[in-house]
């Protein structure tokens, strides 16, 4: 139903209303932010990366062929400006904020949290696609076939990335807790 509706707005949009971009934008906007949060790993960057996409596919939408959902087209977007930020962004900033809400928190809620910075800095370790490939199914719970759009793969390799993404999280987990315990 979701994806009639956005074809609707697209025509509407299309045919000159373009003030109701502004629902797709609303409709849209957390997860842009997120995914492009998790190929950046930078908050400011990812606003820039979400902003900046959204206003590329504005431009881009008579091009829009509908061969996808809007929402997968949209999302392909956010990974590839995301990824370019990432590629002129070499450097990588410390998560305040999590350093913040961690010395903060109750008691109660200090291991979610501690789980939740081994996975944030577990992903970050990983590359680009991997972080992308396990956000979008993981996180965000799309399909093999919807990941594929977004990536411009076959949704066989998506499975592989998958796979691999999984072993190589798995093994920057491993480090991290050694890394902890020795720590102690």
């Amino acid at each position: 139903m979701d994806h009639i509706n956005d074809d609707i707005i697209v025509d509407r949009i299309l045919g000159g209303e373009e003030e109701l971009y502004k629902i797709l934008i609303d409709k849209y906007k957390r997860f842009a932010f997120t995914l492009a949060y998790n190929i950046l790993n930078n908050s400011e960057e990812a606003e820039e990366a979400a902003q900046d996409s959204f206003i590329k596919a504005f431009r881009a939408l008579a091009k829009f062929n509908r061969q996808a959902k809007f929402s997968t087209w949209l999302y392909r977007i956010v990974s590839n400006t995301a990824i370019t930020y990432g590629r002129r962004n070499k450097v990588k900033k410390e998560d305040i904020e999590l350093a913040k809400n961690i010395s903060t928190a109750p008691a109660q809620n200090l291991e979610k949290q501690d789980q939740q910075r081994f996975l944030h800095q577990g992903l970050s370790r990983l590359g680009e696609q991997d972080r992308l490939v396990i956000s979008l199914f993981y996180l965000k719970e799309l399909s093999l076939e919807e990941i594929a759009g977004i990536m411009d793969i076959k949704a066989s390799l998506v499975k592989v990335k998958l796979h691999r993404a999984r072993k190589r999280l798995a093994n920057q987990m491993q480090l991290l807790l050694r890394e902890e315990a020795l720590n102690l």
